[in-house]
C-alpha cells in the first residue's frame, strides 16, 4: 500500500492544504503522512457528506481541500455533491473501493458496484486505477482537472491496492 505515499507526493505537489477524511484502512498511510504534515490541516469526518462542505469551505477560504472516503460513503453523500454543481468550486476525491475484488460483506456490493456510475451522474470526471504503479500519476491528473481544470474529479482506488480484508472470516 506504498501507493499512499505517491497520492500524498501529488497532495503536496498541487499545493493542497487541507485533508478532509472519514478514517479508512485503505488510506491509513495516506492519512497518517496528512495528519503528520504540519502544512495540512487533517479534518477527521464523523460522515462523507461533511467532506463536501469542507471542501468548498476551503475554496471559498482560498485553500485547496482533497477528500478521502471509501465507495460506500459515496453513497452517503450523494444529496451534497449537487453543492458543487450549484456552487462551482473545484473538488477532488480519492475513493478506495469496497464490493469489488474478493470482497465477503454483501452489504459492499451495491455501492460498490454504483460507484463510478453515481459519481457520473453527480458530474464529477471518474478515472479509475488498479495498478500500484499508476497510482502517483492519476493522483496527479486528478488533482489537476480539480484545481487547474475547475472541475469535479474523482479517482477511484480498486480493492486490488488493498489487502483482502476478512475481520475474521
Amino acid at each position: 500500500m506504498e501507493w499512499g505515499n505517491d497520492i500524498y507526493k501529488a497532495v503536496k505537489d498541487a499545493g493542497v492544504c487541507q485533508v478532509a477524511y472519514v478514517p479508512d484502512a485503505g488510506h491509513k498511510i495516506l492519512i497518517n503522512a496528512c495528519i503528520a504534515d504540519n502544512d495540512i490541516k487533517a479534518v477527521s469526518l464523523t460522515t462523507e457528506e461533511e467532506g463536501v462542505a469542507v471542501s468548498a469551505g476551503a475554496w471559498l477560504g482560498g485553500e485547496k481541500c482533497v477528500m478521502l472516503m471509501q465507495s460506500s460513503g459515496v453513497g452517503n453523500c450523494i444529496n451534497m455533491l449537487s453543492l458543487i454543481e450549484t456552487c462551482r468550486f473545484p473538488f477532488a476525491a480519492f475513493v478506495t473501493m469496497r464490493g469489488q475484488w474478493h470482497e465477503f460483506n454483501p452489504w459492499q456490493m451495491p455501492m460498490g458496484t454504483t460507484t463510478k456510475q453515481a459519481l457520473e451522474t453527480a458530474g464529477c470526471l471518474v478515472d479509475e486505477v488498479e495498478d500500484p504503479a499508476d497510482v502517483g500519476a492519476k493522483a496527479a491528473a486528478t488533482l489537476h482537472k480539480a484545481f487547474v481544470g475547475q472541475q469535479s474529479a474523482v479517482l477511484l482506488l480498486s480493492q486490488r491496492l488493498v489487502p483482502v480484508k476478512t475481520f475474521g472470516k
